[in-house]
């Protein structure tokens, strides 16, 4: 079954480019290794707020055990500002110029 999930939060203005570097060794990694599963993009959007969109295409979380993502984890308290994060469950109603998720 199908799932996804978005995560958006904003950083610490003094964090926001640690936290994108490691956002950007999580793709590397995930790139290399392709887990399988997971379809996952980020976004940095204006100032220093990131949105995350990770799609389970079999509901099992592969993301833990990547340790770029760990590392990631590691002191996400850290360097987000609290009161920003949200996560959010979603159902995707269409897409166009995106690649459409499965249903």
């Amino acid at each position: 079954m199908q799932e996804i999930n978005i995560v958006r939060y904003e950083a610490r203005p003094e964090r926001a480019d640690e936290n994108q570097r490691l956002i950007e060794n999580v793709m590397a990694e995930l790139g290399r290794d392709d887990p399988g599963g997971v379809r996952y993009t980020a976004f940095r959007l204006d100032g220093d707020a990131f949105l995350h969109i990770v799609v389970s295409e079999d509901g099992r979380d592969v993301l833990p055990s990547a340790p770029a993502f760990q590392e990631f984890q590691r002191e996400i308290g850290d360097r987000v500002i609290p009161g920003t994060l949200t996560r959010t469950r979603a159902t995707q109603v269409g897409a166009y110029g995106f690649a459409a998720a499965a249903v």
